[in-house]
């Protein structure tokens, strides 16, 4: 997670033409009051994509704030959905080197090309895991994307790290697979 965050910070001056260090500084020049405005401002003022905006946009918030720290905040008060989250990292990791897991405030994205899945703490009891799989049927388990809107075709509600199971594995390898 560090590793893949550091090498787009890195490439950053190059993909983007700046370093997070100046697009920080031109974000405090501005009073945006949601994320969404300074993701949209940095993609249609300064033709930054938005995966290198989200990221310049998440980190200028969380100046002192590593990925460690916005995940242990996520689940602060709510310890026992880290099994569940550490079961489904535990997958996502077996996948290979082209996926980014990028924590933000309230979410963990997961990226190859694009995002293919969302893993958000969504009460005290339960993670939703949301899934980008166009086409697929909703069935059961892999309910319509509810919350999650546009981001994600399709949402999983997890209380238990057991229901890291072989289906909800093939659901995830499937969306993964779609994101190339």
């Amino acid at each position: 997670m560090e590793k893949a965050l550091k090498t787009m910070i890195d490439n950053m001056p190059k993909k983007t033409g700046k370093s997070l260090k100046e697009w920080k500084s031109l974000l405090n020049l501005k009073s945006f009051t949601k994320h969404s405005e300074a993701v949209n401002f940095l993609k249609k003022e300064h033709g930054v994509t938005h995966g290198f905006a989200n990221t310049i946009v998440t980190l200028s918030k969380e100046e002192n704030s590593t990925p460690n720290d916005l995940v242990e905040q996520q689940y602060k008060g709510k310890e026992n959905l880290a099994l569940i989250y550490n079961a489904l990292l535990k997958v996502i990791k077996r996948f290979g080197d082209d996926v980014t897991i990028t924590p933000k405030k309230t979410t963990v994205s997961l990226i190859r090309k694009t995002q293919f899945a969302l893993i958000k703490p969504a009460t005290k009891t339960r993670i939703d895991l949301g899934l980008k799989i166009k086409d697929k049927p909703t069935n059961g388990r892999l309910e319509s994307s509810g919350p999650f809107g546009t981001m994600c075709t399709h949402r999983v509600q997890l209380t238990d790290a057991k229901q890291v199971d072989d289906e909800l594995i093939a659901w995830l390898t499937e969306a993964y697979q779609k994101a190339n």
